[in-house]
């Protein structure tokens, strides 16, 4: 008996079985909360100062408190204290850069926030670089009272990018599956959250498990896999509405989807008669379902390449889990891609199409992964002894997972080069299969 694909085959049963699991979960409504437990060794220096605000009553938001736990959070960055500034400017015209130089900040935020007509808001806003006093960004961006949130995280998406150089997801959202109660009591949830933890929505909730959450390109559905009566089956949801239908449904298993980068299509695991798994392509517009692979290996977990010409999926083919990847042309043939280690699993894309996340075996412990697509040099970047769902956020500076904090099961971001980390958390309970959303449209 191969034991790389027993291994797999345990894999797939624990995941697309899960009913025989009992997890514990926090109320859908509670907040993560999430912590740095490694950051970059000297993080730039960085004063968000408290916004101005003209209305008559209390400001409904603390953009730069948003803004100033949003650059922190990345672990790139060091807030000053609002209590040790000398002085708060709302203009860049008011900052003194010296000043600001002599309590060791290299940049300064300032801003106000505006009430415009009824509902409607403006946030002003402006980067200042207290090295030379240049100013290196000013920007207005209005909101309506139910996105001000949202719309302080995109102030910090901006500052980011223009200091570092990569685009910010402060404003993308996460969806994870949760489980409130044990055994037969147990409720499963689908939940969607801010990046921050802030917001958390139950997207679905059932007695049954619910698994393999994946958004869509828009950002408008998500997929999933849900065990209602008893029976694994694909659905899409639309998250404005609430309206779902099912999708997939066939005899046997069906099981993680994944999203065509046009949104039209999902790759799916199905299974045979015999119980085998292969991937294959369902068009939702005509449920039109074209077999991808066709091998007595067990096929799954498929990928889509940015430019939607190819997917990635683990096979045991070669007597073990790895990697592979196919063309959808007609006569592709599926290639190898991951050479390096014993088990390599879970492939994920950069949304550059430059690296490949995975689950790896490393010392006996399953952990995260990236591999150069360019070059095939891989890098671990985690240290647990059971991560997995590695799911990029689209920067594809950072990626998301699951893993284990003192028998629990709980959310982790680890940054692509290994220098940033942190831990995410409910009050109580097991969280896991984290996926990233899209960039929210400008």
């Amino acid at each position: 008996m191969n034991p790389g694909r027993e291994g797999l085959k345990r894999t797939l049963a624990a995941a697309l079985a899960v009913a025989v699991l009992s997890f514990a979960h926090a109320p859908a409504r509670a907040e993560l909360t999430i912590e740095i437990t490694e950051g970059v060794t000297d993080p730039i220096p960085i004063a968000i100062v408290p916004f101005g605000w003209s209305g008559v009553d209390q400001a409904p938001i603390d953009v730069a408190d948003v803004v100033a736990a949003d650059l922190q959070r990345s672990g790139r960055f060091r807030p000053m204290a609002p209590s040790d500034m000398v002085d708060l400017p709302t203009k860049a015209s008011d900052v003194a850069p010296d000043d600001w130089r002599l309590l060791r900040n290299d940049f300064v935020v300032v801003g106000e926030l505006q009430p415009g007509a009824p509902g409607q808001y403006v946030i002003h806003y402006a980067l200042v670089n207290v090295l030379n006093g240049q100013k290196l960004l000013e920007y207005s961006q209005p909101a309506a009272t139910s996105s001000l949130r949202a719309a302080s995280h995109r102030v910090s998406d901006r500052i980011f990018e223009k200091l570092t150089g990569i685009p910010g997801a402060f404003s993308t959202r996460v969806a994870y599956v949760s489980v409130l109660g044990q055994g037969a009591s147990a409720r499963h949830q689908l939940i969607v959250a801010d990046a921050d933890g802030v917001n958390p929505h139950v997207v679905t909730q059932s007695a049954e498990p619910i698994m393999s959450p994946a958004w869509s390109p828009d950002g408008q559905n998500l997929a999933y896999v849900s065990f209602e009566n008893r029976m694994a089956a694909v659905y899409v949801q639309l998250l404005r509405t609430g309206e779902r239908r099912r999708v997939s449904a066939r005899a046997g298993i069906n099981g993680a989807p994944a999203w065509s980068p046009d949104g039209k299509r999902l790759a799916l695991t199905l299974s045979h008669k015999d119980g085998n798994l292969d991937v294959y392509v369902l068009g939702l517009n005509d449920q039109t379902l074209t077999r991808i692979t066709d091998d007595n290996a067990i096929d799954t977990e498929p990928a889509w390449s940015p430019d939607g010409k190819s997917l990635y999926f683990t096979s045991d083919r070669s007597g073990a889990p790895q990697i592979y990847r196919v063309g959808l042309g007609a006569g592709e043939r599926a290639q190898r891609v991951t050479f390096e280690g014993s088990y390599n699993a879970r492939p994920r894309v950069s949304p550059d199409g430059t690296q490949l996340a995975m689950v790896t075996l490393d010392r006996g412990s399953y952990r995260i992964a990236v591999m150069s697509l360019r070059n095939n040099s891989t890098r671990v970047l985690t240290q647990g002894a059971l991560d997995e769902s590695p799911s990029f956020a689209p920067n594809g500076a950072v990626l998301i997972y699951g893993t284990q904090d003192k028998g629990r099961g709980v959310l982790a971001t680890v940054s692509v080069d290994g220098s940033v980390h942190q831990r995410i958390a409910a009050e109580q309970g097991d969280i896991r299969e984290p996926i990233w959303s899209p960039l929210p449209a400008s």
